[in-house]
Order: C-alpha cells, then sequence, then structure tokens
C-alpha cells in the first residue's frame, strides 16, 4: 500500500487521457493520495475527448511535498516543457532522489529540465532522436527504469509502466523509514479549486 504517498501529475491541453487516468486511479488503489497540476487553466480537454479538473497549478505546488511525478504524453508536454515553474519541479523531484516517471511524448520535459543525460530510458519512437541528442541511452522496451527515471514508450506498457512506479515508490517509502528520514506523509498538500 501507498497510503503515505503523495504524488504529483503534470498536465496542460490534449494530454494523452489513458496515460494520465490510468496511473491516477492505480496509484489511488494503492492508496497514494494524486494532486493533478495544471499550467494555468482550471480544465483541460484530452487528446480523446476526455475532460480534466485540475487540483491546483504548477505555480502553486513544492516539489518537497510530494514522494514522485507521473507526466503523461499526448501533446501536452510540448505545453509543459515551456513552464520554467514545471520544469523546475522536475529537476528538484529527480535531484531528491523521488520517482520521476514519464510515458510516450512526455520525454521532452526531462529533456527540458536537464536531467536524461547519461541515463537509459524509452519513449514513442516519434521523439527517439529528441532523447537521443539530449544524451539519453534510448532503448525499445515496454520500460526502462534507471534509478528514479521510469519510462514507457505508448498506453500499451502501461501495465508494466505502473508495476515500475508502485514498486519504486515502495522501496523509496522503505529506504526513507530505514535511514531515518523524516516522511512527507503529513507535508501539506495543495487543496482542490474551487
Amino acid at each position: 500500500m501507498l497510503s503515505d504517498k503523495h504524488i504529483l501529475f503534470f498536465v496542460a491541453p490534449l494530454y494523452e487521457d489513458l496515460e494520465l487516468w490510468y496511473p491516477k486511479i492505480r496509484l489511488e488503489e494503492e492508496g497514494a493520495r494524486t494532486v493533478v497540476a495544471g499550467t494555468g487553466e482550471k480544465t483541460y480537454q484530452g487528446k480523446r475527448g476526455y475532460p480534466l479538473t485540475v487540483d491546483t497549478s504548477v505555480d502553486q505546488v513544492t516539489a518537497a511535498d510530494f514522494d514522485g511525478l507521473v507526466i503523461p504524453g499526448g501533446y501536452a508536454p510540448d505545453i509543459m516543457r515551456r513552464s520554467q515553474k514545471l520544469l523546475q519541479l522536475t529537476r528538484e523531484i529527480y535531484q531528491a532522489g523521488k520517482p520521476v516517471a514519464f510515458i510516450c511524448h512526455a520525454g521532452w520535459v526531462p529533456i527540458s529540465a536537464g536531467i536524461v543525460r547519461g541515463k537509459r530510458g524509452t519513449s514513442v519512437g516519434a521523439i527517439k532522436d529528441d532523447l537521443v541528442n539530449a544524451g539519453m541511452l534510448w532503448e525499445d522496451s515496454p520500460v526502462v527504469v534507471d534509478g528514479n527515471l521510469i519510462s514507457s514508450r505508448t498506453p500499451a506498457d502501461l501495465p508494466q509502466f505502473m508495476k515500475a512506479l508502485i514498486a519504486a515508490l515502495e522501496k523509496s517509502g522503505v529506504r526513507s523509514r530505514e535511514s531515518g528520514a523524516p516522511s512527507n506523509a503529513s507535508s501539506p498538500v495543495p487543496s482542490r479549486h474551487s
């Protein structure tokens, strides 16, 4: 169970519906608390038409309040990577050793955050060159885990993606408890905007 975990999701217009909703629901089934942060608007339309009302904006969250990050694909990552605050949050969560999970076109965000050089990973084939040019060691696999980076190619890989993410979150919890590091389970998390 992940009942002590707070997981941040990024969203922007034309996000890939399955790549946001499947991980969100799976993490909530495991007991995690999810917070979806947008890039300005309160409601976003998915690439396949499914609407989403965000909990907050990226400008109102702090990386230290979260135990992991999920970045869905679609056309949204091209908009997400234009937000300096969103890129800063990505870097801070990564540098804290917390899981950063991205799928499909979402690799654009870690590229712009400058965290892929020398790391193994994957993506949809359309952005393979972008990741390789940013220094990633790209491979065509359903899921690639390199340290705290977790990446997958497409919605068809979501089962493997989520198994890897849940395992990483469970491991990160054990590690922090063993090290005596304070848990952030009681950290304030932004409340849903009305």
